[in-house]
């Protein structure tokens, strides 16, 4: 366990008084402007040990996760009282008000290293056994939804906003590798690179606190309720329920294997390849709505890939992944070719054998 510093103890302090001026339960929502710290907000508790979401809060987790470079994520998601979502043609309308908090963070060693560890699902991060890099918040406020990057500092003690993001040089210890890479903290602009699905025009909106991702067996720590779904209808955060079945999750062993792979395109590529989507000139749809197989990349030709194709032909040729523009740019680091474009530096080689697996038993050939 690192030791704490002097100043750390200050600034540990200094934040639990003023964490003692705001409400122990609940968060603040700010309708305007944009707060430096991220415990401006109220969302969470810090003291030296972890950092605790406030009760107040529903930590979720979505039935498919985004590949963030291995990084370990701590959602949370809090509707003002008094206020209530809406289910409107199957999906949820947040009330103004609402904040969605992701907070990304790395397993450490005793010295401080970086751990490459599988997710782990938790309530609490705790600062002994993890360091934290960066916490973004998705705000609704009357005219939209608003995207607020911070950045932890060193002494783990706060927050900051970095409008024009950031990044980080880390290197990750594994059993079986290191990796060395540089960690990308998005700018606001970035945001709407995913949280915009409707181009040119849209708003941001939420990717993982919508109806078919919290759609998932996973429970909210403590709750009496069997899904995250009927855990925000129990507390009024949501008049009812969708009808719909339990989303698949890529990284369920035990289901289809078709399931799995669409589950991971739809939550890796689906915001931008979908019909009104960044990447709709490519008539590439990844996000569930294709009606053909060469819709969704089977035989199809690039229509603008450029070098991103790596000579190959098609996006997807049955039984051979190897063959295939998919799997060339998902097993690429280089900035002009690799998928998706943001949110990572390195390869998420275990949705690369998924995928590879997956067109390996394809039928048919182009």
């Amino acid at each position: 366990m690192r030791g704490m510093t002097g100043s750390r103890q200050a600034a540990l302090l200094l934040l639990a008084l003023l964490q003692l001026a705001c409400s122990e339960s609940s968060p603040v929502f700010h309708d305007q402007g944009s707060p430096p710290r991220l415990s401006d907000w109220n969302l969470f508790a810090l003291d030296s040990e972890a950092l605790t979401p406030r009760d107040s809060t529903l930590v979720f987790r979505p039935a498919n996760q985004l590949f963030t470079d291995y990084a370990q994520k701590l959602r949370t998601l809090w509707i003002p009282g008094g206020s209530q979502a809406q289910l409107r043609d199957g999906e949820i309308d947040y009330p103004v008000g609402t904040v969605l908090s992701k907070t990304f963070y790395y397993g450490a060693d005793s010295a401080g290293g970086l751990l490459l560890e599988d997710e782990n699902p938790a309530r609490a991060v705790s600062l002994a056994d993890n360091r934290l890099l960066e916490t973004r918040l998705l705000v609704r406020r009357e005219s939209g939804w608003q995207a607020f990057p911070y950045v932890w500092n060193e002494e783990q003690t706060e927050a900051f906003l970095r409008v024009a993001g950031t990044n980080l040089p880390l290197n990750l210890h594994a059993v079986d590798r290191d990796l060395d890479f540089v960690y990308f903290v998005p700018n606001e602009n970035q945001c709407a690179g995913c949280h915009v699905t409707e181009h040119p025009d849209g708003d941001l909106q939420p990717l993982a606190a919508v109806s078919a991702q919290l759609n998932a067996s996973f429970a909210h720590p403590g709750s009496s309720q069997p899904s995250q779904i009927e855990e925000l209808i129990a507390r009024g955060w949501l008049n009812s329920a969708p009808t719909l079945a339990p989303s698949a999750s890529w990284r369920d062993e035990s289901a289809i294997l078709e399931d799995r792979a669409l589950a991971y395109l739809n939550i890796h590529c689906g915001h931008c390849h979908n019909p009104d989507g960044a990447a709709d000139t490519s008539a590439l749809l990844l996000d569930g709505s294709h009606d053909s197989a060469l819709s969704l990349g089977v035989c199809k030709t690039p229509v603008a890939a450029g070098g991103g194709a790596g000579d190959r032909l098609y996006s997807i040729v049955p039984g051979a992944p190897a063959q295939s523009i998919l799997v060339y740019r998902m097993q690429s680091a280089e900035p002009d070719e690799m998928m998706p474009e943001l949110g990572r530096s390195l390869i998420h080689q275990e949705g690369l054998d998924l995928i590879s697996r997956w067109i390996s038993q394809l039928p048919g050939e182009c």
